[in-house]
């Protein structure tokens, strides 16, 4: 059975950040990710958290410029302040955002920012995710294909690299989903899940067969977090009877 973990960028948007955390961990997540945490300060991040009993599982940089040719002290200054709320969170993982880029320059660039960045986030006990996203949303955005984050991460050659598998986008670009996860398990440190199409809830309606995906990760013996990082259709708690079998039940 999957590590469900709550998206809070995208989930549970009829109350304030700070208040999502009670619910969430009432009714059974137990881990927490939020793209953008820097509307709140670290140390009321850090106690919603520790206050619920919920781990803290992703954060991204605040902005989205790995790629950018010239915005090398950006890309710096981003990894540094979401170190901080990782310390003060404990949270063990950061997505870095490309941005919009392309070309050879802009995967020099990647690379360059992200060898740089090693060893201040091994210090920290922290992994780098990069993440694939589809070009129908993110016009333009230089990462899109799990082969592109691949060979990023072989030349930057750090174990502390590692793949964000977003199961919604890679099935926009590549469908092959579970096949790909499979030649990708070495890599892959996180996972998330949305409905396609529409990024709603991973449930019936919709073309990916998520309890075959979620026996499939099983039977490779993935182990880590799978993130809800879809839009509710009508009200979070109302979409998520599709996760009660998981251990969620939203009328806790």
């Amino acid at each position: 059975m999957p590590r469900l973990a709550a998206n809070f960028s995208l989930m549970f948007q009829e109350v304030d950040m700070l208040d999502r955390f009670e619910i969430a961990a009432r009714i059974g997540f137990t881990g927490v990710e939020i793209q953008n945490p820097y509307e709140q300060t670290r140390d009321e991040v850090a106690a919603a958290y520790e206050a619920n009993g919920l781990t803290a599982v992703l954060f991204n940089t605040p902005a989205a410029v790995g790629a950018l040719p010239g915005r090398e002290a950006d890309f710096e200054a981003a990894v540094a302040r979401a170190l901080e709320y990782c310390e003060s969170a404990g949270c063990r993982q950061i997505h870095c955002m490309a941005g919009i880029a392309e070309g050879s320059a802009a995967e020099a660039t990647f690379v360059a920012n992200l060898r740089r960045a090693v060893p201040a986030a091994e210090s920290a006990g922290v992994r780098l995710l990069l993440e694939p996203l589809n070009t129908q949303d993110m016009p333009g955005y230089f990462l899109h294909q799990t082969s592109q984050a691949r060979a990023i991460i072989d030349k930057v050659g750090s174990d502390t690299v590692r793949l964000q598998y977003d199961l919604y986008h890679m099935q926009i670009m590549e469908g092959a989903l579970s096949e790909t996860i499979k030649a990708n398990l070495d890599i892959i440190s996180h996972i998330q899940i949305a409905g396609v199409p529409g990024r709603h809830e991973p449930d019936a309606a919709q073309e990916i067969q998520y309890p075959f995906i979620f026996e499939w990760l099983d039977g490779l013996g993935y182990d880590r977090w799978v993130a809800c990082e879809y839009r509710p259709r009508s009200g979070t708690l109302a979409g998520l009877e599709w996760a009660r079998p998981l251990g969620i039940d939203p009328t806790a």
